[in-house]
């Protein structure tokens, strides 16, 4: 999944054949009656680990038999398990390689490429005691590439093989990078060129002569050892140095508020190089014993879900919804929505009396995600709350978190026993949240102080300064409320508001949510434009302007095919009717049509300064 031009391809499900008559064929006499109230207060069995290498060495050794990861060796092979034994012997003898063949202790190490098991390898041995991980996106064009190589002053690259020619190019020019250590390779020691899989049997004969010393290493749970740098939807990326204590009390967190089992698969979708994936959904299910299995990419999701068979996917909204919408078109082509309609209604009475049958009278939406799905989390962004009561109404428990790189990235998560769809969940057990300079509706800017919390900007003692205030404060740039039961809901991003004349905030993403429901809308942006300077108004007010990019097959399937003026037409019509439903200082005044895709972050967020500066 890259960082330009994401779109989310066609998805083929099965055909729904959900019929209201199997209700008769449940025994109701027979089915034990369960006490489904709420839980209101986090688990007991927290967990309180200190470093990501203490739950790495107990999984190894508690779990040695149990699948770890699932990737397929190419389309047409099924998944390739590899055991925790197997992963916990590749990562000890990689870290054992890294420092005793290459002398790469303490050193940087970029990790590059697609998700793949050599980058979930690599990123382990790093955190396990090799040096400073530094996970970057493979998206980057090349000269941002050779920025962060020397803003980071990495050592060694990691890549995949889909990055060779970037790697090659770099080598001419970078010639302080020691080391291009190459994913599914096993070459030996060529110059700075070397196989990781050469590295790993290299590191397994180490071990086996006696040399133990990297299992042995102990990790300063407050040194740094991991250096992310952001996506930048607001501003150029900076570099964010994270502990080993900060990513360990995060598997800490979730704990409190969601039970994860061996048996559970992860699916993984989202790139690694992000703090989201790579804590939550590696490091989560490592810590747990659990299994993580790899999507090949956006296009085989559906083929991949119903092979590899989930029970969680971490998703950002643009997936989430994706999914929803084409279920929901194979339902109501199936001509099964009535009855769906009426199953939800049917089986939620049920469930308020004790009964719980949505799996068996959702099946067949089930099978199309894999049949074992009971856990939806998003994060990254807002999403339309329609999607998430729809999951819950099926039986999947949906939950949101929310979290910066900053924070590495959870500060806060929706409790699985007590969900509320919109909100953005609880402040994580260990953490503490308020709301600063509180408006009449009770928002204001979101402050978090948290064991999460980075050890500061990379190089950057101003821009840490201000972020994080004297009481150890971290002022996200984030806008929301906490209602009266400690739920969090964001309603915008102080960065980009719209401030009118007569003083009043406009927090685009509001109307940008409201927007986006528009069928013939596949995204849109938000913003206010500096008035033409031909205007004769003597108010020179912003104008509150949607840059919006059509679905395109969506408006030829409801209206046909239409030149550009009419495709504007219909679009401004739509928008005229959202805009009765805001207060009128937050209407749409204006329109433009987007050609070609939005610049995004890889967690699909629209980069604004960018499309902004444009």
């Amino acid at each position: 999944m890259g960082i330009h031009d994401i779109k989310i391809p066609k998805m083929k499900f099965k055909k729904m054949k959900i019929n209201a008559d199997m209700l008769d064929e449940i025994d109701f006499e027979n089915i034990e009656k369960k006490n489904l109230k709420n839980r209101t207060t986090p688990y007991e069995d927290i967990t309180h680990y200190k470093t990501v290498k203490e739950f790495f060495l107990r999984a190894i050794k508690t779990y040695p038999n149990r699948p770890c990861i699932l990737e397929k060796p190419n389309h047409k092979e099924p998944y390739k398990i590899t055991t925790y034994e197997e992963f916990g012997s590749d990562v000890l003898a990689l870290g054992t390689a890294l420092i005793h063949l290459l002398n790469l202790k303490d050193k940087r190490v970029m990790i590059i490429g697609d998700t793949q098991y050599g980058w979930y390898v690599s990123y382990m041995a790093m955190l396990c005691g090799v040096g400073i991980a530094v996970p970057t996106d493979k998206e980057l064009p090349l000269n941002e590439l050779e920025n962060i190589i020397k803003r980071s002053k990495a050592s060694a690259i990691i890549y995949s093989p889909k990055k060779e020619e970037d790697i090659k190019k770099i080598q001419e020019t970078m010639p302080e990078v020691k080391y291009f250590i190459k994913m599914q390779s096993e070459e030996k020691i060529n110059g700075k060129n070397v196989g990781i899989q050469y590295l790993i049997d290299a590191g397994k004969n180490i071990i086996k002569a006696g040399n133990d010393s990297f299992e042995k290493i102990e990790i300063d749970e407050e040194e740094f050892k991991i250096l992310f740098f952001t996506s930048g939807t607001t501003s150029n990326s900076k570099g964010v140095m994270l502990n080993n204590r900060n990513l360990a009390e995060n598997i800490n967190a979730v704990s409190a508020y969601v039970k994860i089992y061996p048996m559970d698969r992860l699916f993984s979708i989202l790139p690694l190089h992000h703090c989201y994936e790579s804590t939550i959904g590696f490091l989560l299910p490592i810590a747990n014993g659990a299994s993580i299995a790899v999507c090949e990419g956006l296009r085989y999701i559906v083929q991949n879900l119903q092979e590899a068979k989930p029970t969680a996917i971490l998703a950002v909204p643009l997936l989430a919804e994706s999914l929803y919408k084409k279920i929901n078109e194979k339902i109501v082509n199936s001509k099964k929505d009535k009855i769906v309609n009426t199953m939800i209604s049917v089986t939620n009475a049920l469930k308020k009396a004790g009964i719980d049958i949505k799996r068996k009278v959702f099946k067949e939406i089930y099978d199309n995600l894999g049949g074992n799905l009971r856990i939806m989390v998003c994060a990254a962004a807002p999403i339309d709350k329609k999607v998430g009561i729809w999951l819950q109404d099926i039986g999947i428990t949906f939950l949101q978190g929310y979290g910066l790189t900053e924070t590495a990235p959870i500060s806060a998560l929706t409790p699985e026993y007590n969900p509320c769809v919109g909100s953005c969940g609880k402040a994580i057990v260990q953490a503490d949240i308020k709301i600063e300079n509180q408006n009449e509706n009770g928002e204001g800017e979101i402050l978090i102080k948290t064991p999460t919390l980075m050890i500061g900007y990379y190089e950057d003692e101003k821009a840490t300064k201000e972020v994080i205030d004297d009481d150890e404060y971290f002022h996200s740039g984030d806008i929301g409320y906490i209602d009266e039961n400690g739920y969090i809901f964001i309603t915008g991003r102080s960065k980009n508001v719209i401030v009118t004349q007569n003083g009043k905030n406009i927090y685009p993403e509001e109307i940008e949510m409201m927007l986006d429901k528009i069928e013939e809308i596949k995204e849109s942006m938000v913003y206010g434009a500096k008035p033409d300077k031909e205007s004769k108004k003597e108010e020179k007010e912003l104008i509150i302007t949607a840059r919006v990019l059509p679905d395109y097959d969506k408006i030829k399937e409801l209206h046909g095919e239409l030149n550009k003026e009419e495709i504007y037409k219909i679009i401004w019509n739509k928008i005229k009717e959202v805009n009765k439903k805001l207060t009128s200082y937050k209407s749409v005044k204006a329109l433009e049509i987007k050609e070609g895709e939005f610049e995004k972050t890889s967690t699909m967020k629209i980069k604004r300064y960018k499309e902004l500066s444009k």
